[in-house]
C-alpha cells in the first residue's frame, strides 16, 4: 500500500510512535533491602506474630519505596480474608490446592495485615489460605506489612484470580462499608483505594440484583461517576439511592429487550445495545454530566424507546458491547 505523498509529490516515510516508559523508580538496592536495622514498630510487629505463634523469618524494607515488612510463618487459624474480599472461588482454590500437593511445596507467601481483633488479614491470598486449608496445614507463610491501610490498597494489584467487573465492584463496596466504620473520611479522599467511582454504584447494585447485566451501565457510569465530597457513611446512602435508580431503569432496558426479542432480534448483545441507544452521551464526546442527570436521560429515553422502530441493519452495525450476563 502506498505511502501517502507530501506536496513534492515523494512518499512520507510513516512515522512511529514511541511508547511512554514508565517512571523511573530509584529503589533500593539488593544490600540496602536488608542492611538496616529495623524500626521499633516493625521489633513489635515481630513481638506481635511471636505471641500469636507465629515465627519470625526476618524484617527487610521492600525494594521500591523502601517500607519495612516482615516475612513470617502465621498460625493457619489465625488468618482469615479481609471482610469486604470477594467470594471465594471453589474451583480456582482447588486447583490451587492439588499443584501444592502434587509440588510438595508452598512457595508463594500470602499477604498479610494485623487485625482489630489481634489476628491477621490477608488481602492478597485468601484462595491461597483456603487451598492450604484444604490440605491440612497448620501454618502458612506471609509477608506481614505493619501499615494497615495497605489491606485498603491491595485490591489493584490482586491478580491471583482476575476480578470481573461485578466481583471487583462487590468488593470496593464492601471495602467501602469497612472504612465507613474505622475512617469514615470523604468518599473522594478513598480514591486510590475504590479505582473508580464506578464500582461502588455498580456494587450497590450488584447487592441488590445479583444477575445485573452491570457491564452494560459501565461504560456510561464510568464516564459520569465522580467520588463524592461527603464523609463514607453519607456516600453509601447516595449510592444507594442512585443504585436502586439504575435498576429502576434496568426494568425499562429488560421490557425493551423482551421487545425486541418478540420481533425476532436474537443477540448475547440486546442489552448492550439498548443501553448504548440510551446513552445521552452516545454522540457527544468529550462531554460531561452528573451520574443523576444521565440516569434521568436514561430513563426518560427508555420509557420512549420503540422496539418496532429497529431495524436489523441497527444491530448489526452497532460495534458490540458486553453481553448480557
Amino acid at each position: 500500500m502506498a505511502g501517502r505523498k507530501t506536496p513534492s509529490g515523494a512518499p512520507k516515510k510513516p512515522t512511529s510512535r514511541r511508547k511512554k516508559r514508565p517512571a523511573a523508580l530509584p529503589g533500593l538496592t539488593a544490600v540496602e533491602v536488608v542492611g538496616a536495622a529495623p524500626p521499633a514498630e516493625v521489633d513489635a510487629l515481630c513481638d506481635a506474630i511471636r505471641e500469636a505463634g507465629g515465627g519470625v523469618v526476618g524484617a527487610y524494607r521492600d525494594p521500591v519505596g523502601g517500607h519495612w515488612q516482615v516475612a513470617a510463618s502465621l498460625p493457619i487459624d489465625r488468618v482469615e480474608p479481609t471482610p469486604f474480599q470477594r467470594d471465594i472461588s471453589e474451583a480456582h482454590a482447588a486447583r490451587l490446592a492439588d499443584v501444592i500437593s502434587r509440588m510438595g511445596r508452598f512457595i508463594d507467601p500470602i499477604v498479610a495485615v494485623r487485625n482489630p481483633e489481634g489476628g491477621f488479614w490477608t488481602p492478597n491470598g485468601n484462595h491461597r489460605l483456603t487451598a492450604m486449608r484444604s490440605l491440612g496445614a497448620r501454618s502458612i507463610l506471609a509477608v506481614v506489612v505493619p501499615d494497615m491501610a495497605v489491606a485498603y490498597q491491595i485490591l489493584a494489584m490482586n491478580t491471583e484470580k482476575g476480578h470481573n467487573l461485578r466481583e471487583k465492584s462487590l468488593e470496593v463496596v464492601r471495602m467501602a462499608r469497612s472504612l465507613a466504620v474505622l475512617t469514615p473520611r470523604g468518599e473522594q479522599e478513598y480514591a486510590l483505594e475504590f479505582e473508580e467511582a464506578s464500582y461502588l454504584t455498580l456494587g450497590l447494585a450488584y447487592e441488590k440484583r445479583g444477575r445485573l447485566s452491570g457491564g452494560a451501565y459501565h461504560p456510561v457510569l464510568k464516564r459520569v461517576e465522580t467520588f463524592l465530597a461527603v464523609p463514607l457513611p453519607e456516600a453509601i446512602d447516595v449510592r444507594s439511592a442512585r443504585a436502586d435508580r439504575l435498576l429502576a431503569l434496568d426494568d425499562l432496558v429488560i421490557a425493551a429487550v423482551a421487545g425486541l426479542k418478540e420481533r425476532g432480534f436474537s443477540s448475547p448483545y440486546l442489552k448492550a445495545f439498548v443501553v448504548a441507544r440510551l446513552n445521552p452521551l452516545r454522540f457527544r464526546r468529550g462531554a460531561t454530566m452528573s451520574a443523576d442527570a444521565a440516569l434521568d436521560a436514561m430513563m426518560a429515553a427508555a420509557e420512549k424507546f420503540d422496539p418496532g422502530k429497529v431495524k436489523p441493519g441497527d444491530l448489526a452495525a452497532a460495534p458490540p458491547g458486553p453481553a448480557d450476563e
